[in-house]
């Protein structure tokens, strides 16, 4: 069998897969690949997500498509701790859209990974339509030759089933806790830091400036925020405005981030910022040393919620 055939050189006996967006990678999508690992396991064969880029509704509907928890690949570091499993990338297309869920089983999944278990979510809807669900997709699987194994959904500590619209719908109202318990980690980016206009040096409060690789980034509210950096020299404490700075009459998003305890030349990395906790909206000032007293105080609020995170 060729590796055009196969798709995957490693899926010679075949492969344990799941198919989806998994944006987020939240917990409920860890249960469905702890599934997938454990079924895998049992019959020695590799563990396989299917997933897409861009968003399927980034083609079907563009104007309906969400904002993304992990674009790019915050979504491959996201998934770099559920145990051996590979990852395939398939380019959402107007072609691809155009498949029925039988079309994307039999052309994708038993010809190329040659699938013997599909693991699904409880929401499943696989091919055009969201057609393919876990009763259609059973019963194309008795045709073809494969299981199907039904995941049922994990539900939040309000009972409510996690999912990736629940998760949007915390961070667009600033609620990192409930994110936090839905992700099973804090919400978090990751950018490039850049050159910015060094006023914050000049309040005591040196910043580094980050720009964001994708705009498809779904950001919390403007405000002031306890963070975490992880960067090269290990992960380090800080707080960071995100949005407009008013008091100097500047209304462009920015991400400004001040570190606690370090110092240096940050140009060019590429860092992992972790949401930690929202301290409070973002403020017009009468003046300067307001708002540097006003940073001192978040500053402490930062550091204090930093040792309760």
């Amino acid at each position: 069998m060729t590796r055009d055939e196969l798709g995957l050189p490693q899926l010679g006996r075949g492969s344990v897969v799941t198919v989806g967006t998994f944006d987020g990678v939240h917990l409920g999508h860890r249960d469905i690949l702890r599934r997938v690992a454990e079924r895998a396991a049992a019959i020695a064969v590799p563990a396989l997500l299917v997933t897409f880029r861009p968003h399927p509704l980034d083609v079907v509907n563009p104007s309906a498509a969400p904002m993304l928890l992990t674009p790019g690949e915050e979504q491959l570091d996201a998934l770099a701790d559920s145990g051996p499993l590979l990852v395939s990338v398939l380019p959402f297309t107007q072609s691809l859209a155009s498949y029925s869920a039988e079309d994307f089983v039999r052309e994708v999944l038993v010809k190329r990974y040659r699938v013997r278990t599909l693991v699904v979510g409880h929401d499943h809807g696989l091919g055009r339509g969201r057609q393919g669900d876990v009763a259609a997709l059973r019963s194309i699987g008795e045709r073809l030759g494969f299981d199907v194994e039904l995941v049922a959904p994990t539900l939040d500590e309000h009972g409510v089933p996690i999912s990736s619209s629940a998760v949007r719908t915390s961070i667009a109202h600033g609620d990192l806790e409930r994110a936090r318990g839905a992700l099973g980690r804090p919400y978090s980016f990751r950018g490039f830091v850049v050159a910015g206009d060094g006023r914050g040096r000049q309040l005591g409060y040196p910043t580094i400036n980050i720009r964001l690789p994708s705009a498809r980034k779904l950001l919390p509210p403007p405000g002031v925020y306890a963070v975490r950096a992880m960067t090269r020299r290990g992960p380090l404490g800080g707080m960071m405005n995100l949005g407009p700075r008013p008091t100097f009459g500047d209304y462009e998003l920015s991400l400004e981030v001040h570190l606690f305890d370090t110092s240096g030349d940050w140009y060019g990395e590429q860092l992992s910022i972790d949401m930690v906790r929202r301290l409070r909206d973002t403020t017009r000032f009468s003046s300067v040393d307001a708002l540097v007293e006003q940073l001192g105080r978040d500053a402490d609020d930062a550091r204090f919620a930093l040792t309760q995170a």
